[in-house]
């Protein structure tokens, strides 16, 4: 499943998945079918006489069984164990085993993501009595994910199932009624509870203990079957395994194995179970942290930096500012050597605040094009996925209707009919968890988000737009700025360009500075003492001064002190040395 990810405070935040769902009869899923599809394997279910052949399946690198410590050895066999399951579940509607498909760092390998699931199964799955059958998947590189089913049902110490539930019989004692399981209710009738049966007079239908039917001779008992609570109650083990406090140790679980290996492996990629909501985050998971996009924040990105628009109207503040500083340096020609100084100075202070500008500018429409790459490719394979799904269940839905008016007699074809079926079964069950994950990276949580998510990219590329026409209008007045400076320079006379340099040197650093406070109050925390740096290195070139003001005024007093060393030195002719 392709990963996206994004920047904060120097740490590279991966994209978190892990799915729970169950495979249930009632869903028409079978746990022999799920464990073929997801192993890529051939597997026989005893149950419905099925044989589920998916060797052909492309996609899985690695397959194994874990067992917890209590079970038979012989079911590190895939087919033993998927069989015993099958068997020990009677029911129609049984829930046969829970899957979980998590999303693998593409930072690391097979041999790292193998790890991290040992690691994983170990402390969160077989520690607490689950089997655990587990595949890798990964197609072309970029999609590394794992299907983990587990079974449902707890063991004994002796390796045997145990009851995922007890009945529980309502008993009255009195006017009160509580439930009991049966070696509960041994203890409970010393205490004067009975069971309720059900009773019958003419229309008349009640629940009535022995004791109260003796009070009632007219009413007849209907049924040998106590009253009792509709489902029972749940093994504790059962009870804990399917538990919200269960999912969320295991989403924990994931989120501190994946990132010990990163840590172990010195990258800085990370990956967090928490939901943006509980991080404190309103971005989108999908987009970078630090567009500065006012009109994008209807997209939950932080506008902390400083939003686009006041960005540009910052940009075309500059640009009349950068006119009017060129106006005052061809005054200043006809003044005197500061007035000159200063508005050069001046000058070459707003061209470098423009090229931060630029430099900025350019950094993030780089930005906001990877966002929409990406983005973009996410929608166009959420509705590839999307037609696929309707596709396959239109066929299954054909199949079911051929099945239903085909003979019973005809035994071959049914079970033809019940594999083809099961097969489209697993295949639709992919791609809704690839479905899930695609949603889950653009921020969505249904198929109804989806249109806003559309608008939000539709913005985005007008920001882009936007973007890339300010850039050109910044850059064709930095390079009349640029232009204006240099020729500002070539008429100063020869004799004036020292004096010039050495007031320019003195007014540098407050011009520095002004610059620099300038643009901490604009970006806040966005401002990068790097991309100054930058800026500045790029004019200086652009303006011919690649030098510093400070080495070109040592270089020419160390030229006039040679001079002068030079004229003090006598002269001596070849006539006097003789």
């Amino acid at each position: 499943m392709p990963h996206d990810s994004a920047s904060k405070g120097g740490i590279h935040i991966a994209i978190y998945h892990l799915e729970a769902k169950i495979i249930s009869r009632g869903a028409g899923r079978s746990v022999v079918a799920a464990a073929a599809y997801a192993s890529c394997s051939r597997l026989y279910n005893d149950y419905d006489g099925i044989t589920h052949d998916y060797t052909r399946k492309r996609g899985c690198r690695y397959s194994e069984i874990f067992l917890s410590d209590t079970a038979p050895a012989q079911w590190k066999d895939r087919q033993t164990l998927w069989e015993a399951v099958e068997t020990v579940e009677k029911a129609k509607n049984s829930r046969l085993a829970r899957e979980l498909i998590v999303a693998l760092p593409i930072e690391l390998e097979l041999s790292d993501w193998k790890q991290i699931l040992r690691q994983f199964i170990q402390e969160q799955c077989t520690s607490k009595g689950m089997c655990a059958d587990v595949s890798i998947h990964d197609t072309d590189g970029h999609n590394p994910h794992a299907h983990i089913l587990l079974t449902v049902r707890p063991l004994d110490q002796a390796g045997h199932w145990q009851a995922k539930t007890q009945k529980e019989y309502l008993c009255r004692r009195g006017p009160e009624e509580q439930a009991f399981t049966a070696e509960e209710f041994l203890t409970a009738k010393q205490d004067g509870w009975e069971k309720q049966y059900p009773y019958q007079s003419g229309k008349k239908k009640v629940y009535l203990t022995p004791s109260e039917a003796q009070n009632h001779p007219d009413y007849i008992r209907t049924s040998k079957s106590p009253k009792s609570t509709r489902y029972g109650r749940q093994n504790p083990i059962s009870e804990v395994w399917n538990s919200e406090e269960q999912l969320l140790c295991w989403r924990k679980g994931w989120e501190d194995a994946v990132n010990l290996s990163l840590e172990q492996h010195q990258l800085s990629a990370r990956i967090d179970c928490r939901s943006n909501a509980d991080r404190g985050l309103e971005e989108q998971p999908t987009i970078h942290e630090g567009y500065h996009a006012r009109n994008l924040e209807a997209m939950g990105i932080p506008s902390t930096r400083c939003a686009l628009n006041r960005q540009i109207k910052e940009d075309n503040r500059l640009l009349k500012e950068l006119k009017v500083q060129i106006q005052k340096l061809t005054k200043a020609l006809k003044e005197s050597i500061p007035a000159i100084a200063s508005a050069l100075e001046s000058l070459r202070s707003r061209l470098i605040t423009l090229q931060y500008h630029v430099l900025h500018d350019t950094s993030q429409q780089r930005a906001i094009s990877e966002v929409l790459d990406k983005a973009i490719t996410l929608v166009k394979e959420y509705k590839s996925v999307q037609k696929k799904i309707t596709g396959k269940i239109s066929e299954k839905k054909a199949l079911q209707a051929e099945k239903k008016i085909c003979s019973p007699l005809k035994f071959l074809q049914i079970r033809q009919f019940n594999q083809k079926i099961a097969a489209l079964t697993e295949e639709i069950e992919e791609l809704k968890s690839r479905k899930a994950y695609l949603l889950s990276c653009l921020n969505c949580h249904s198929d109804s988000d989806m249109k806003a998510i559309q608008q939000k990219i539709e913005k985005m590329q007008d920001t882009q737009k936007r973007l890339k026409d300010q850039l050109v209008c910044l850059n064709e007045q930095k390079a009349t700025g640029t232009l204006n400076f240099l020729e500002t320079k070539e008429k100063i006379s020869p004799e004036d360009v020292d004096a010039v340099l050495e007031e320019r040197e003195k007014l540098r650093p407050e011009k520095m500075q002004e610059v620099r406070e300038h643009l901490e109050g604009t970006f806040q925390s966005a401002f990068r003492n790097d991309m100054l740096q930058k800026a500045e290195k790029i004019i200086n070139s652009e303006l011919q001064e690649t030098e510093s003001l400070h080495s070109i005024l040592h270089r020419l007093h160390q030229k006039e002190t040679a001079l002068k060393r030079q004229s003090r030195t006598p002269k001596y002719h070849k006539d006097q040395e003789r």
